[in-house]
């Protein structure tokens, strides 16, 4: 019985993960951060992850579309991942703190990827990103090793990075914390790029946004026990 009761529970944690993580998918197109099949989402689930299938338009997933895999690449179950599964692979694995990314090709972020420039200090709310600027990774290939190798670099010490010619990655504790992670960067991109227009940012500096970091320590959400 107990066997019995302990795979019942096993069984409605992944369909609740697999909602969880569909529901989010579809808020990206919602807010306008993903459009068609562009962008997906993984979340850690126990020893294994799960995340967005390949080539289905997140208005029409369902949850059993959803595809686990597990921390050598390889797929469990039916489904064919999606093609950018490996830096969500990778940065799972090595950011053990970290428990949900988010990867959109939002309009404003995709934009300042295309020019390959990181974003400075040109706002306070940077912060929320882990540390005084948003990196670019350099271009890479779509679902190549390589682009996970550079964003993995670009996220040293930080919570989101624009990639190269592609878009941008938002990590969090879980699917809230990094939607809500995706959505600021989003924004500041967008206020970057209007400033931009209007003339040249002043831009903090280093002193000011250590102070900011501090009290970013114990600014909203905290990672679960």
């Amino acid at each position: 019985m107990h066997n019995h009761l302990t795979f019942t529970k096993t069984q409605a944690s992944d369909k609740n993960a697999r909602r969880e993580l569909v529901k989010v998918a579809k808020k990206l197109v919602t807010l306008g951060l993903n459009r068609g099949t562009s962008g997906n989402v993984a979340v850690r689930h126990g020893k294994t992850f799960l995340i967005t299938p390949s080539g289905i338009p997140s208005e029409c997933m369902l949850p059993n579309e959803v595809v686990a895999m597990d921390f050598s690449g390889v797929t469990l179950g039916a489904g064919i991942p999606s093609s950018e599964w490996r830096f969500h692979c990778d940065i799972l694995a090595a950011r053990p703190e970290i428990g949900a990314i988010i990867h959109t090709h939002s309009r404003y972020a995709t934009s300042l990827a295309c020019l390959n420039r990181e974003i400075p200090p040109f706002h306070y709310m940077i912060s929320v990103a882990g540390g005084d600027s948003i990196r670019c990774a350099p271009y890479a290939l779509f679902g190549s090793q390589e682009l996970s190798n550079l964003t993995l670099q670009a996220l040293e010490n930080r919570k989101a990075c624009l990639l190269g010619n592609h878009g941008m990655i938002a990590l969090g504790y879980d699917l809230t914390d990094a939607l809500a992670v995706a959505v600021e960067v989003e924004a500041l991109c967008e206020q970057y790029c209007i400033a931009l227009q209007i003339g040249v940012p002043n831009i903090l500096s280093n002193s000011q946004m250590q102070e900011v970091l501090e009290k970013f320590k114990s600014y909203g959400r905290r990672p679960k026990d």
